[in-house]
């Protein structure tokens, strides 16, 4: 296939990229296909396309400017999958101790592998300071909500729910805290200390819910066909928007996802009559499918990009690998005492699913250029990102094979059975 690619690519023509990109898309939907029956996460396979791609189209990639496309993806891709997993999380009564469950374990873990992370970085990488060390290590804490949501959805329900909030939850706060970091480091994007990152997220909070609020009333009342769209681009708008004004965005995003979502739980008393429902409920449909689309896209053209980006090099590095290793290491020993704490005995698969991908990637280029190290290696993120797929598609293959064997054996020796009788009454002889 490659070998074809460098004559199309030398036409330089409109066509010519119109064939790339649907290429790409096709081949992501077959990797997706594969990818459920393998458990081998698309998103890797995407990555080591990109990663072929460049080393076959070499001299022909080279004019294009990756490196300022892939934040530009990184972060519609990024708002896309938040609302796509806010989307799908039902606020009720019953779901309430595993939401709060799912968002203390994300939240353990996620301070907790960015403790040990910049002690390991501090240590290995020489000029480590320790507010850029939290900065690397935060990148490196954050689990994939972009690997685990669309690979978790043939496990048991109870255990499916537990990843789409867990990966939720690790995302928005991962990124809260990010920035909270950045915040102290640059005066010029400080939040002024933990008091003020405090009342920025209540600041965020109660903007959010006020715009959700109008554009639920507003877009119900909207009667073309073309609003989901428009709605989209609202959204986007008000992020980056927010971004500007030093509001925490993706927690705007997460709001509004909620509220459509669970429309009858926001919309009570007074607000009631004003929601109409049903309409509402339509836009919340086609918003469900336009952004699981959306991310599928964007997701795909990431992370190819990304794979065409790495240099190869920076994995030979000993050292790299080393640190990666202590890193992954760090991760699973964390992630064990955790689940175990608050779970118990049953943490399989669940212990070894928590990959980095998408948001590492993304953060890493959102790093101020104040807090960069010269001594750390990209290579770093990338054995952490393919060394925690790896091990999460291991661990999902064994889970798969042991649901199949429980299965075989329950078939091949079925629970018997016997017909039923009645009791046969014995009568004692009258004794005479």
């Amino acid at each position: 296939m490659f070998s074809t690619l460098p004559f199309l690519l030398g036409a330089g023509s409109t066509y010519t990229l119109i064939i790339a990109a649907s290429a790409v898309i096709i081949i992501s939907f077959v990797f997706g296909e594969l990818a459920k029956k393998t458990s081998i996460p698309s998103v890797l396979m995407l990555i080591i396309l990109g990663i072929v791609a460049n080393i076959a189209l070499a001299d022909k990639l080279g004019g294009f400017d990756f490196d300022s496309i892939l934040p530009i993806l990184g972060t519609v891709g990024l708002i896309m999958i938040v609302l796509e997993a806010a989307l799908e999380l039902e606020l009720k009564r019953e779901k309430l101790v595993p939401i709060a469950k799912s968002m203390l374990i994300a939240f353990i873990g996620l301070i907790a592998s960015t403790w040990a992370a910049a002690m390991i970085l501090q240590y290995f990488v020489p000029g480590m300071t320790s507010v850029s060390a939290w900065l690397y290590a935060t990148t490196l804490s954050i689990l994939s909500s972009a690997i685990i949501i669309p690979s978790v959805g043939d496990l048991r329900s109870d255990k499916k729910e537990f990843h789409i909030y867990e990966s939720t939850f690790s995302d928005i706060m991962g990124i809260m805290l990010f920035y909270f970091l950045s915040g102290q480091l640059e005066a010029a994007e400080g939040t002024g200390g933990t008091a003020g990152f405090l009342m920025n997220i209540v600041l965020t909070v109660v903007v959010s819910l006020i715009i959700s609020y109008l554009i639920v009333l507003i877009f119900q009342k909207i009667k073309s066909h073309v609003k989901l769209f428009l709605l989209i681009a609202v959204l986007l708008l008000f992020y980056s928007l927010g971004k500007q004004i030093h509001l925490s965005s993706l927690l705007m995003i997460l709001i509004f996802g909620l509220l459509i979502a669970n429309m009858k739980l926001f919309f009570f008393g007074p607000l009631k009559k004003y929601l109409n429902y049903k309409e509402a409920h339509h836009i919340y449909e086609g918003l469900h499918v336009i952004t699981m689309e959306t991310a599928f896209v964007v997701r795909t053209f990431f992370f190819v990009i990304f794979g065409i980006t790495i240099v190869l090099s920076s994995l030979a590095n000993l050292e790299v690998a080393m640190i990666s290793g202590l890193i992954i290491l760090s991760i699973y020993a964390i992630r064990y005492i955790i689940l175990r704490a608050f779970i118990g005995e049953d943490i399989l698969p669940q212990l070894f699913i928590a990959p980095r991908g998408l948001i590492t990637i993304l953060l890493y280029y959102a790093i101020p250029e104040s807090a960069k190290i010269e001594g750390f290696q990209p290579g770093i993120l990338l054995w952490t990102i393919i060394g925690t797929s790896l091990i999460m598609t291991f661990a999902m293959i064994y889970d798969k094979n042991r649901g199949g064997k429980a299965v075989k054996k329950a078939e091949i020796a079925p629970v018997g059975y016997r017909r039923w009788e009645a009791p046969a009454v014995v009568v004692e002889e009258e004794v005479k």
